[in-house]
């Protein structure tokens, strides 16, 4: 049975259609109206191995914020509503990822407690048009929305293409780690049998 389920969220500031499936192949189709956003997403996707289909239509003549807030908070019920029960799943993954000078740890934990804990400092303010302090706001809106406890924490960096795109790789390939099926896990992966 394939982890997969489509969220339409529509307000007075984005409009926006995700589709995902957790046993994917890595695949994308991402059409944020954010060019810098666009290709994170589509990083997050392939190294994650999920496949998304996501589509946003923001107020970016105000600015950034609400469609990267918005984006995040719809992939992170995504990412839980696929999960269903979570039974089964590995429910913690870690990564080590380089990119270039930049090196960023991710560590997630599909606790149902969403936190965010970061220490990204990102030098330069505007990447194409991307709102770089949205980083963070992309993260907290996603981990919290799919109940997931994550530290990405920056080891080294200086540029902020590159912290940022390490960022979402480890964060990726940590996800990846965490929704993979153990066959030895029967029900949930907790003492307290629920998660």
């Amino acid at each position: 049975m394939s982890r997969s389920c489509r969220i339409e969220r529509k307000t007075n500031e984005t409009d926006i259609t995700a589709d995902i499936c957790l046993d994917g192949t890595g695949e994308s189709t991402i059409d944020t109206g954010i060019g810098f956003l666009n290709h994170m997403l589509t990083l997050l996707a392939k190294h994650s191995m999920c496949d998304m289909n996501i589509t946003c239509r923001g107020d970016l003549d105000v600015d950034s914020h609400h469609t990267v807030e918005d984006v995040g908070i719809v992939l992170g019920q995504a990412i839980i509503r696929s999960l269903g029960d979570k039974a089964g799943i590995t429910r913690y993954g870690t990564a080590f990822v380089p990119m270039d000078e930049a090196l960023v740890m991710t560590a997630l934990d599909f606790s149902g407690r969403g936190s965010l804990f970061t220490n990204l400092e990102i030098p330069r303010e505007i990447l194409g048009s991307f709102d770089t302090e949205m980083t963070r706001e992309f993260f907290t809106a996603l981990t919290s929305n799919a109940g997931i406890n994550a530290h990405i924490k920056q080891l080294d960096g200086e540029n902020s293409h590159h912290i940022i795109e390490a960022a979402f790789k480890s964060f990726a390939r940590a996800l990846k780690q965490a929704v993979t099926i153990d066959p030895r896990v029967h029900g949930v992966p907790s003492t307290k049998g629920v998660l």
